[in-house]
C-alpha cells in the first residue's frame, strides 16, 4: 500500500551501538580537553596578565558553565526532552557524560602525576604502579565503561516499540527533499512536511525512503533512525504535551539536505479526534 516491502527493523542494534560509541567519543573529548588544560596550565598566568590582571586565579572559568548551559535548550535540543523516549536518551547522555568525566579526571591525574610528582624512594615502586596504573588506569575505566554499556543495553531495550494497545501507527516516507506522512487511522490522507500525532500516546513511525538514505530525527521526542531504500525501520515517539516539535534529516544525502526538515504537530485528544474525522482545526 505504501510502496515499501514488509520487512522491518526496530533499529535496536544501531541504538545500542550509537549509545556506546557516543560514550567512547565523550571520553575521548574529555581526555583531549584535560590534556590541553594540563599542557597550557603553566601559561594561565600569562593569559591573566594579558587580560589586564582582572581575572586572576581562574575567574574566567566561572563563565564556562554559563556558556555551555546556553546550548541546552532549543527546538532541536536533545537536552530538552518532552517525551518518554527522549527523556531516557537524555538521562543516558548525562550518565555517560558523568562516567566519561570520571575517567577523564583519573587519566588527567595520572598524566599530571607523571609530570609533576617526585618519586619517594622509601615507598615500593611496584605498589605505586599497581594502584595508579593497574587500578586507576585500567580497572577503573574498564569498570565504568562496562557499567555504561550495560545501562545502554537496558535503555535500548526500553526504546523498542513493544506491543501497546494505545499505539498509533504512521508511515514516514523520505525523498529529496521532502517528507510525506500517511496514517493508518486515516488512510485517505497524506501530509507533507508535517506529522500529526496525538499527545500522550505512543506513536510507531514506520520509516522508509524512495531514493537515498535519509535519517528521521525529532530530538525532543526520540532518537534518530535511518530511512533506507527498500527497507522499513520502526521508531517509537511520544509527546508529553500538545505542541510543535521540529525534526530534520540527520543524514548527509546531497547538497540540499540542510533544508530537509519537517515538524511534528502533537494534538490534544479532542483535536486528534477532529483530525481523524477530517475536520478543520
Amino acid at each position: 500500500m505504501y510502496g515499501v516491502p514488509p520487512d522491518s527493523d526496530t533499529g535496536f542494534g544501531r541504538v545500542v551501538t550509537g549509545c556506546f560509541f557516543d560514550g567512547v567519543t565523550k571520553t575521548t573529548v574529555w581526555l583531549h580537553a584535560c590534556f590541553l588544560l594540563l599542557r597550557h596550565f603553566r601559561f594561565h598566568g600569562l593569559l591573566c596578565a594579558w587580560l589586564g590582571g582582572r581575572f586572576r586565579h581562574g575567574r574566567p572559568l566561572i563563565f564556562f558553565p554559563l556558556i555551555v548551559l546556553a546550548g541546552c535548550q532549543g527546538s532541536l535540543s536533545v537536552l530538552d526532552p518532552v517525551g518518554p523516549a527522549a527523556t531516557e536518551i537524555n538521562t543516558l547522555w548525562w550518565i555517560m557524560l558523568a562516567g566519561s568525566a570520571l575517567i577523564a579526571i583519573i587519566v588527567a591525574a595520572l598524566i599530571w602525576r607523571s609530570f609533576y610528582s617526585t618519586p619517594n624512594p622509601d615507598k615500593p615502586r611496584s605498589r605505586t604502579l599497581r594502584i595508579w596504573i593497574h587500578g586507576l588506569g585500567l580497572a577503573f575505566p574498564i569498570s565504568v565503561l562496562a557499567a555504561l554499556l550495560i545501562y545502554a543495553l537496558v535503555v535500548g531495550e526500553r526504546l523498542l516499540p513493544h506491543h501497546d494497545t494505545q499505539v498509533v501507527r504512521v508511515h514516514a516516507i523520505a525523498q529529496q527533499w521532502r517528507w510525506q506522512f500517511t496514517y493508518a487511522e486515516r488512510p485517505d490522507y497524506v501530509s507533507e512536511g508535517i506529522l500529526h500525532i496525538p499527545a500522550g500516546r505512543p506513536v510507531d513511525v514506520a520509516i522508509t525512503t524512495r531514493d537515498v538514505i535519509h535519517s528521521f530525527w525529532v530530538p525532543r521526542l526520540a532518537g534518530k533512525l535511518d530511512a533506507i531504500p527498500g527497507h522499513v525501520n520502526t521508531l517509537r515517539i511520544e509527546a508529553d504535551a500538545p505542541g510543535l516539535y521540529h525534526g530534520q534529516s540527520a543524514e548527509f544525502s546531497g547538497a540540499g539536505y540542510t533544508g530537509h526538515t519537517f515538524v511534528v504537530q502533537a494534538h490534544s485528544a479532542a483535536d486528534w479526534a477532529r483530525f481523524l474525522a477530517g475536520e478543520s482545526m
